[in-house]
Formats: C-alpha cells, structure tokens, sequence
C-alpha cells in the first residue's frame, strides 16, 4: 500500500481556496469534495440549524440545473453525491470514475455557486428536515448524545443540536439561508480535496476554472468553547434506559491526542475492551457499550454510551464508574499494545478507500493546516507511553462529570 499511495500535493489557488490531492494509482475512482469551515457553532440561536439547512438546499436546484437533473447526471455515471454538516464544519462530496471526475467537480461547483434557493423547493425541503428532527428524536441511541452535547455546553452554540429545532427550521427563509452562505462560504475558509487515481495539476486547473466565483473571504467567529457539565434526565416510556457519561476531553492538537485515543480503545474500543468484557461479557447489563473522544479547535469530551434494561441501570453505572476509578492503577503493557495495533491497523485500512482518504486530507489542512502524513500518525501513536495514558486517565476522570439519562427509569 504505501508503495502504490503517493505523497499528498497541496496548492493554494488565487482566491485563497486550497486544493489537497492523494494520488492512489491503481484504483479506478476518486473521491473529491469541498470542506467549508463552518459548521453548527458559528450558528446564532434565532437560526440554529441553518448549516445543515444549508447542506440541504445546495441540492435542490441552481441556474443551470434542477434537483432532479443533479440527481440524473451524477447517478447516469454510476457516481454518489453527498454532504454532511458537523458542529464545525460543513461538507459535499462525490465519488465517481476516473473519467467523470470533471462531471463531479463541475456539479461541485454549480451547487456552492449558483444554486437558487427556489421558494417551493425550500418550503418542502423544510419538511424532510422536519422529518429528520422527528425521525432524531424517536431513535434514542441517537438523541441522547444532543442531550449529552448540551448539558457539556449549556447555553453555547457548541453544545445546540446540529439540527436545531423544529420552530426554528420553519422559521427560516430562502433568503437567510442564501445570505448567510454568502457570508460565510468564502475560499479562504474552503479546502477542496481529492483522493484515487488522479493527476495533481489537473485537478488544480479543473478546480480553478469551476470555482472561480467563490468570495475570497467571509471571516468567522465562534464563541469559545466552555464545558461545564452536569446531569440530565428525560422520562419516556422505551425498552432500555440509555445512558451518557462523560468529562471534559481534548482540543485538536493537544500532546495527548493520540493518548486519549490509546485510552479510549482500551476502555470501550472493541470486545477485548475493559467495559465490553466486564459490562456485557461477564455481568450481561448492556447489549451496546462503547466509549468515544471528540475533539474540537477549543475544546473536547471523553464519555461512556450504554444502554440498559431500566432495572439494571443503577447496577450498571457503579460498574462503570469503577471501571473509570481503577483504569490509572491498573493498566498493562498488553493492553497498550494491543490498542495502538487497533489504532495503526484502522488507520492503514482507512487508506485503502478513497472517500475515507479525501476526508483525512480535508480535516487536516482544516485543523491543521498540513495534510499529515500516515508514517507520521503511527510514529505519534507508537510514541505514547503508558505513564502517559495513566497521567491523561487521572486528569480526565477526576474532572466534572456530564451525565445524560433517557428512558422510563426515574432520574438516576
């Protein structure tokens, strides 16, 4: 593989607009795609949710072709069209042929520059994203984690659902959404990215010429970042209780990055993991538990999902909580071992997709203003040292707790 995968190009057009490409010779597609710098934090609240309905509406028609003309012409070559918006970022992508790779990047750019933001179109696109909010709300493995993301931020932009609200979708105009795609997509807040098999100068050139139009800048503020944590409860009549359990985690670039990775396959990375085979494997509370580290420019959480029969969730949260306690005295070279393997094996295979590769490259000139290459990933997680991962555990858990509970249990 490393072989056959070539060095990233990075080139920054006129406007600003940079431009990564992973040339990966012997696959027959690519993968391209443009990551805007904003995304659900930089929302006011009167129009939270409007970079996902942004997301939407670039879809649904521009001066040169209608919503079912975009879907005709990407599907006629067998491609995939797609997008999605993050607390921090917003992202459209294509995967298609070598040879249609012009097609993609052309439809690419027709949405993000001309698209029309036509008034039945945004009113019945107002209504699928309805549905979704509804279809968010009634999957509770799902909504919790809204619940989770505010009680961690309460009163922030970071801590709103991606989504927003109901209220406020159908509070939207066509003419907010245009204006504030105009005031906040501009090229020096874009990164275009491509990975498969593909020259590094033509896509450049085809980049160049289609995206020529873009603002050159649209600056942007995000309020920073504050956890504080907490606890939440909501009473609904379901099957299971779920739960969230979690502190204050890392920001993007923090020593201890891949630290807080090693950590958090070791406690709930897979079923060799210490609350897999305590949890389910040997006190059968939980059919689903896993851990999870989310990074952000400022800030992060570390937490613990589960989902438990509403009569064993009292039993099941001491026995996390022990887990949590005992992990700093107790860690072992093995289990080092073994989670930097399911780090390093991960990454090496998410190499071999392409949609997987153009969106490391993305995230990393957008985080990091460098597209970082792998050997230099395994060599950081190789680094990690266990007196590191304890110190990190100790740091973490003696935190503020955040702690998010949905089901028919009373409040825990």
């Amino acid at each position: 593989m490393t072989n056959q995968t070539t060095i990233p190009n990075v080139t920054t057009l006129g406007n600003g607009l940079r431009v990564v490409t992973n040339a990966i010779p012997h696959v027959e597609t690519v993968t391209c795609g443009l990551w805007v710098n904003v995304g659900a934090r930089h929302e006011p609240a009167p129009i939270n949710g409007i970079s996902h309905v942004l997301e939407h509406m670039a879809f649904k028609g521009t001066t040169r072709r209608s919503a079912l003309q975009i879907a005709e012409e990407i599907e006629a070559v067998g491609g995939y069209l797609n997008a999605y918006t993050s607390r921090e970022a917003t992202a459209y992508h294509a995967r298609v042929l070598k040879d249609n790779v012009p097609l993609a990047i052309d439809i690419l750019a027709d949405i993000l520059q001309d698209s029309t933001f036509d008034a039945t179109e945004f009113a019945r696109e107002q209504s699928v994203i309805i549905q979704e909010i509804g279809q968010t709300f009634d999957t509770p493995d799902d909504i919790i984690f809204d619940y989770f993301q505010e009680t961690c931020y309460p009163d922030q932009p970071i801590g709103r659902a991606i989504l927003g609200t109901a209220e406020v979708v159908r509070s939207l105009t066509p003419t907010q959404v245009k204006t504030y795609m105009q005031d906040h997509y501009g090229a020096h807040q874009m990164v275009f990215a491509a990975a498969g098999n593909l020259d590094h100068q033509e896509i450049v050139r085809l980049v160049a010429e289609k995206f020529s139009r873009l603002p050159i800048d649209c600056p942007k503020e995000a309020r920073p970042a504050v956890y504080k944590g907490g606890t939440f409860h909501q009473r609904r009549d379901l099957e299971q209780t779920h739960l969230v359990l979690g502190y204050e985690g890392l920001p993007f670039g923090h020593p201890d990055h891949y630290a807080v990775s090693i950590l958090s396959t070791i406690l709930g990375g897979g079923m060799s993991s210490r609350l897999f085979q305590e949890v389910r494997e040997k006190r059968g509370l939980v059919y689903s538990i896993y851990t999870f580290a989310s990074s952000y420019q400022d800030s992060g959480v570390f937490g613990v999902y589960a989902g438990a029969d509403p009569k064993q969730i009292n039993e099941l949260l001491p026995v996390v909580q022990e887990e949590l306690s005992r992990f700093p005295n107790s860690l072992e070279t093995s289990e080092m071992d073994r989670a930097k393997a399911q780090l390093k094996a991960g990454l090496m295979m998410s190499l071999e997709s392409t949609t997987s590769r153009c969106e490391q490259l993305a995230n990393h000139l957008l985080i990091y203003g460098r597209p970082i290459p792998p050997k230099e990933i395994l060599e950081k997680v190789d680094a990690v040292t266990l007196d590191q991962v304890t110190s990190l555990a100790k740091r973490l858990f003696a935190g503020v707790q955040t702690q998010a509970t949905l089901g028919p249990s009373e409040r825990i």
